[in-house]
Parts: structure tokens; sequence; C-alpha cells
């Protein structure tokens, strides 16, 4: 059996409760090490072998994960954050199809829940936005022609960058072509949860200049909309004039 697990933001406690049980009944962990927090790892048994997928490639994965199988060993391929989140999982899954065996997936809590918690924000807020991107500027691999940068800045929605931190110049320049303004609220968050966490306030248009004022290149979250801003309605749901399904409301 292979179970994938989402890992988490990054502090240890902060991975589910089955995450952490099937960790513990591993015989063989294979984990991000580029950004999986290898505290974590300290819920494995001592004689789990690991291995660190950062380092490998996807054939070799997959063929310690086929070994594990044929000796009837459990498999935990640990990903950073949510596995469903730039996590390449479905190419492994449909190789596990292909040689007919079973997996599941137990989901994390991802970065950009961690960023927004890390700064103490929403992103629904009422009255400015009740939507969110995620997405990632085109880098070194591309992203489709629809969903480039500076085409869904035009919504203006509530917005979370992965894998962008490196190119601010560049995200800048296309969050401005949509409905961002240089006041635009944005903020950037390394390593949302981890000990060493730094969070940045900004503007749209200062966010090459806050990160290299901090140094802030790689693994960090830029998030983006009015959502970080102080104005926003009150919630209908707690409205007390508001009638639901539970309560009815009074004038």
């Amino acid at each position: 059996m292979v179970h994938f697990v989402g890992a988490g933001p990054g502090a240890p406690d902060l991975i589910t409760l089955r995450g952490a049980e099937l960790l513990k009944t591993a015989d063989v962990v294979i984990y991000a090490g580029s950004l999986v927090n290898p505290a974590v790892l300290a819920l494995a048994r001592p004689d789990c072998a690991v291995y660190n997928s950062a380092e490998m490639t996807l054939e070799q994965v997959l063929a310690v994960m086929f070994q594990a199988e044929a000796e009837g060993k459990i498999t935990v391929r640990l990903h950073t954050g949510d596995p469903c989140l730039y996590g390449a999982i479905r190419e492994q899954m449909d190789a596990l199809d292909e040689k007919g065996i079973p997996y599941d997936d137990t989901p994390g809590v991802s970065s950009f829940c961690g960023a927004a918690a890390a700064l103490g924000a929403e992103y629904t807020l009422p009255g400015v936005s009740q939507s969110v991107i995620i997405t990632r500027l085109a880098g070194r691999t591309p992203v489709p022609e629809a969903e480039n940068l500076a085409s869904l800045a035009k919504h203006g929605a509530s917005m979370a960058l992965f894998l962008s931190s490196g190119m601010l110049e560049q995200v800048q320049a296309e969050l401005l072509q949509g409905a961002y303004t240089p006041d635009t609220p944005a903020a950037l968050v390394y390593k949302a949860t981890w000990p060493d966490e730094k969070t940045v306030r900004c503007t749209v248009g200062t966010l090459a200049e806050a990160g290299r004022r901090e140094g802030i290149r790689k693994t960090a979250l830029v998030l983006v909309g009015g959502f970080l801003g102080n104005g926003y309605e009150r919630s209908k749901l707690y409205d007390p004039s508001f009638t639901t399904e539970f309560r009815k409301g009074t004038p």
C-alpha cells in the first residue's frame, strides 16, 4: 500500500492526525526534501527507510515504491502542504494504477492557508473578494496561455502565488497589467509556520523592492488583494437582521 500524505505547511504539529499515524506505521518514506520540514520525519520509526525525492527522478521514486510493494511494505509518499497543489502526484498515481498497486491520499494544510494565518488574514472578505486564485508565474516551466498572470490579474480577486518569489520584478509587472494598482495591498510570507517564518507587508508597486530588501528569493508565497487592507463589509451570516436556516433575523 502507498499512502500519499500532506505534511502541512511546515510546523511539525500541523500535519493531520491521520497523516501522523500513517508516518508512524511506514516501512518506507519518500519525502519532498526541498520543502518538507525534516522535523516531521521524527514521527517515523527508527528502522524506517527514508528517501529524499528532491534528489530523485520520477522513475527512481517509482522504483522505490514498486520494490517496497513487492516486499509487502507500507510506503508513505510525503509531500509538502497538500499534495493536490503542485505536488506532481497524478503521474505517480497513474503509474501505480498501471501496476495494480493500491494507494490513498491524505490531505494536508496548504501553505497558502498557513500564510493567511501568519498575517491574520481572510481571503474571502464580504464586499472585497469572494474568490481566491491560486496560481504561479510562468518560469522554467510554462503555464497554459489562458492562465498567464496578467490575464488572471484582471479579476482583481484575492490571489496566492506559489513558486514565484524569485521572479518578483516580473510578478509585479504582470499584476499591474490587471485590476491591481501600485497601491493594492500585498505581502510576502517566507516559510509560513516554520520557526524562521517571516512576513513582509507591502503593495503591488513595492513587491520587487520588498523582496530585495528582505532577501526573499524562494520558499515564500506572494499574496495580493484588497483582503490585506482594512476595508470590508460585515458578514450577513452573523448579522442580527439576517435570517438563516438556524436563526430568525430581527429588525
